[in-house]
């Protein structure tokens, strides 16, 4: 699957980008976790969406099956 490719690489980019904050001896530290709040979130969900993808792609539904989603909306 090129998602999970796409998302792998987002998420090593995201790590790049907070070493290079956590490196960074000139930003002050309160200044450094304001920096990496957003980056950190970001990864949460990245990491989330690619074990949700790995899984769907090692147990995928069978053709007749519903998704579920509309159990969660609301009509």
């Amino acid at each position: 699957m090129d998602s999970i490719k796409h998302i792998q690489n987002a998420l090593d980019e995201l790590d790049e980008e907070v070493q290079k904050i956590i490196q960074n001896w000139d930003i002050p530290m309160n200044e450094k976790d304001n920096m990496m709040l957003p980056l950190l979130q970001q990864k949460k969900v990245l990491t989330q969406t690619l074990e949700d993808l790995k899984y769907l792609r090692d147990n995928p539904p069978s053709p007749n099956q519903a998704c579920g989603i509309s159990k969660y909306r609301e009509d």
